[in-house]
């Protein structure tokens, strides 16, 4: 009796530790170094934004009963109801996304291709199709001076740019944004508070990304459709919400400490970071209050350049799944 009784303590045991792993027991990617995300600073704590806050949109006339809904009408409505229902029944396990770990040998980020592959299909870019393109990010928080000599490293040298924006910057710098779409780059969504949307309700979250969304809109002229996540923070729940808000969510294979204001890295260790980890496909995530990204990025460019990479546009469709790669070490 002792014995059927240990028996069937150990079974119920068994069964409440299965029940607590969850969707968080799936294959992680290989380990790597922890991305130390840059702080939350865009909007203080208590900072009042109602004053920045666009108008609310005009709302497009109801169709005809007997007429077939307009192809647009029917994605605002899809953007602007999306099925929360739905959404919530998938995992909610916050993911953090960081530098990439070993590398494949095409000096691909295992971990890249891994989550690719795995979240692909949610509309995710980790990292694109290979080829011999790389793909330049920046995130817009403050600004420190170094936009526009970044922009005209970009312009000089004919090369497009993603800039993924936070409600304050838009607000702060139009004349930067305006250049920005004059001259070919992508404008993309960094939301307006900078916070980690796995801890946030659907409808904040939602609210969030619209705002900016709107306010880009109405002021100028220009749909975004890229979204990148706060801290690089993500869950399958957060990252179908942006895909059925007609947004693709932009992650990184390439990154560096490259936002701390007083401790710059020297730029003849930024220049061989960028260099020696470019990779097929590659996305570069910088930050634009970086003064060392200002004073390299020309260098870096004609660098990449002469090893035969050519540099794309960041506004294409997700790609679909590659077959896993074999590893070897990061040197």
């Amino acid at each position: 009796m002792k014995f059927l009784r240990r028996s069937l303590v150990f079974l119920i045991i068994a069964a409440l530790l299965l029940g607590a792993v969850g969707c968080s027991a799936r294959a992680q990617p290989p380990a790597q170094p922890k991305y130390q995300a840059p702080p939350t600073y865009y909007y203080k704590a208590g900072e009042e934004v109602e004053e920045v806050r666009a108008p609310a949109p005009t709302p497009l006339p109801s169709p005809a009963l007997e007429e077939e809904p307009e192809p647009e009408a029917e994605a605002l409505a899809r953007i602007r109801d999306p099925d929360f229902g739905a959404i919530s029944q998938l995992c909610d396990d916050a993911h953090g996304w960081g530098h990439g770990g070993p590398v494949d040998d095409r000096n691909r980020s295992t971990g890249a291709l891994m989550f690719q592959n795995r979240y692909g299909h949610l509309d995710a870019h980790f990292i694109k199709p290979d080829s011999e393109r790389i793909y330049l990010t920046f995130d817009q928080g403050y600004e420190y001076g170094f936009t526009p000599v970044i922009l005209d490293a970009l312009r000089d040298r004919g090369v497009p740019g993603a800039f993924f924006l936070t409600k304050h910057f838009a607000v702060e710098h139009p004349d930067l944004v305006q250049r920005m779409i004059d001259e070919g780059h992508v404008l993309a969504n960094h939301s307006v508070r900078h916070l980690n949307f796995t801890t946030m309700t659907l409808q904040d979250a939602m609210d969030d990304v619209m705002e900016l969304h709107d306010y880009v809109l109405e002021n100028f002229g220009y749909e975004m459709h890229l979204f990148r996540f706060p801290e690089g923070v993500f869950s399958e729940q957060t990252l179908a919400l942006l895909q059925s808000l007609g947004y693709t969510s932009v992650f990184w294979s390439f990154a560096y400490r490259d936002w701390v204001l007083d401790d710059q890295p020297l730029t003849i260790e930024a220049t061989n970071l960028m260099v020696t980890r470019a990779h097929p496909g590659a996305i570069y995530l910088l930050h634009s209050v970086s003064r060392t990204n200002s004073e390299v990025l020309d260098d870096v460019i004609d660098l990449l350049k002469a090893e035969g990479f050519e540099f794309g546009l960041l506004d294409l469709p997700a790609p679909q799944a590659e077959p896993a790669p074999t590893p070897r070490s990061n040197g």
